[in-house]
């Protein structure tokens, strides 16, 4: 098959968590999901983890092409979910997967998550996967209908993809007879969740050439007002289905969205050149758009904005000659080099599985050392905070034998050296002198203020205090005193006089009429 892919950022987002794979034998479209930095970590994994199918041909054998296309998605989610676990920045990163390739006379699907495969067959569109998504779980059972979908709150919610997640990530994989003249469309929920299935239609039956589509797919997917990153991947099943009988020229596989950025790991991976995506074409009229669609295809003048064009990246043997880095690094999937002297990625190659096994076991001896230096690192730091609170307790203490209040001590007023408080049960005051006032004796007022303690700035302002409360205990003593002099010499007064009356002699009756007469 002949195929090509493109892929945008949009005008939302500030990165591209999509990624893409075109190629002769497999196209792909995975979207990352995660954060910042965790979306296109997860699609360019996966996308690493499938990109060897496009060299490791079955020979026509379906069964085992279904195998390796299950064993590779499981193999990207193995690794998404380990690097999760090594970098805690990229823990939830996930992905969906929608992958096809072309076995003998039939397409070989496996996917996972909300992105899309369609087919387009004699004039007419059908969709190849199933979205695995709530909105699809609520249309499936009657509760929403496919209009419905497209405005619903929670259609981004995906309940299957491959990742970090609790989730079942084992792929649905499908088999599909093929026909010579199929056209495939694998796109991400950028572009089938604005676009309606009968524009999709309209468009790849009306423009023939690949890249043309895919361009113009994703240019209307924009300007309908997506706000996700958008991909998407077109391929042409040839005339021949057996075209590796034919001469047919020879398509350079392309790498589009995220996982553009290590095109040199993907070309180790697939033992051939790689070129990244054709940047997307922003134009207004047909003319202008065949004029940028050719000077997209045509190699960079010197001299020409490298951002503009597209980049090849070649594998280890072309580097090797130009003194490049030589070793095979694909990051989380290994390249092993085989004994008869071939390159192979596949999981289910023995020594790809011993290679794997053997950076696992590596892996596990970087942990342990790293968890080693991180006890070590944590006992000096230990002890480095235990010496730093040793001398901020140290000069705590010594600050606060700077500090004087008053409080009670044995039920009588006294002056304390320090601050009423501790520190890891370190007393940081005492008394050093108890005056002779009694605290039950003082004013109400007085006794509250004792009980919270009540600071002075100095031993001399202390003494003043006490003077101070002395004076009025004083005052209030004496007080005391006049009122109880007074409340006694009232009393004997009263006595005085009641004993008067009692020893004065009542007048007779004759005397008291003659007293009243007159």
């Amino acid at each position: 098959m002949y195929s090509t892919t493109v892929s945008d950022v949009g005008t939302v987002r500030s990165n591209n968590q999509d990624s893409s794979f075109a190629g002769a034998h497999l196209v792909a479209i995975c979207d990352g999901m995660g954060g910042h930095a965790g979306g296109d970590t997860a699609s360019t994994i996966a996308i690493r983890s499938l990109a060897h199918i496009e060299q490791d041909s079955p020979n026509g054998d379906v069964a085992r092409a279904t195998q390796i296309m299950e064993a590779s998605a499981m193999a990207a989610h193995d690794a998404i979910v380990g690097k999760a676990k090594r970098e805690r920045k990229l823990a939830g990163m996930g992905t969906t997967i929608t992958a096809i390739t072309l076995v003998a006379d039939y397409w070989v699907l496996a996917h996972i998550g909300d992105s899309r495969a369609y087919l387009l067959r004699d004039g007419h569109l059908m969709r190849l996967t199933s979205d695995h998504s709530y909105v699809q779980h609520l249309i499936d059972t009657k509760r929403i209908s496919q209009s419905e979908a497209r405005n619903h709150p929670q259609r981004n919610v995906v309940m299957r993809v491959l990742g970090d997640f609790d989730i079942d990530a084992r792929p649905d994989i499908s088999i599909r007879t093929a026909r010579a003249g199929d056209r495939l469309l694998l796109c991400s929920d950028g572009l089938c969740g604005v676009l309606e299935d009968s524009t999709i239609e309209e468009t790849m039956l009306h423009f023939t050439d690949p890249e043309e589509c895919a361009q113009k797919l994703v240019s209307m997917a924009l300007r309908a007002g997506s706000t996700d990153n958008v991909s998407a991947v077109i391929a042409d099943a040839t005339l021949a289905l057996n075209a590796d009988g034919f001469d047919l020229p020879h398509q350079t596989p392309i790498v589009g969205g995220a996982a553009s950025a290590t095109l040199e790991a993907v070309a180790d991976i697939i033992h051939e050149p790689v070129v990244s995506a054709p940047p997307l074409i922003s134009t207004s009229s047909p003319a202008e758009r065949a004029a940028a669609l050719i000077a997209s295809r045509k190699p960079r003048a010197e001299g020409e904005d490298e951002q503009s064009s597209q980049t090849v990246g070649q594998p280890s043997d072309v580097r090797e000659e130009t003194g490049e880095r030589t070793t095979p690094d694909t990051g989380e999937i290994p390249v092993v080099q085989k004994q008869d002297g071939n390159y192979s990625a596949d999981p289910n190659d023995p020594e790809v599985a011993r290679a794997i096994h053997q950076e696992q076991l590596d892996q596990k001896k970087q942990a342990r050392t790293k968890r080693f230096h991180g006890r070590v690192a944590a006992v000096i730091t230990a002890v480095v905070v235990l010496v730093a609170l040793c001398g901020g307790a140290w000069g705590a203490y010594a600050w606060s034998q700077n500090q004087y209040y008053l409080a009670a001590d044995e039920g009588k007023v006294a002056i304390y050296q320090g601050v009423p408080t501790n520190i890891f049960g370190l007393q940081l005051s005492h008394p050093i002198e108890q005056t002779s006032m009694h605290i039950s004796e003082l004013p109400e007022q007085w006794r509250n203020q004792l009980k919270q303690g009540i600071p002075a700035d100095s031993y001399s302002d202390a003494q003043a205090h006490v003077d101070l409360i002395e004076d009025q205990f004083n005052q209030m003593q004496q007080e005391q005193e006049a009122k109880k002099k007074a409340a006694e010499e009232e009393r004997k007064r009263l006595e005085e006089q009641a004993k008067k009356s009692k020893s004065s002699p009542s007048p007779s009756p004759s005397k008291k009429a003659a007293q009243e007469d007159s």
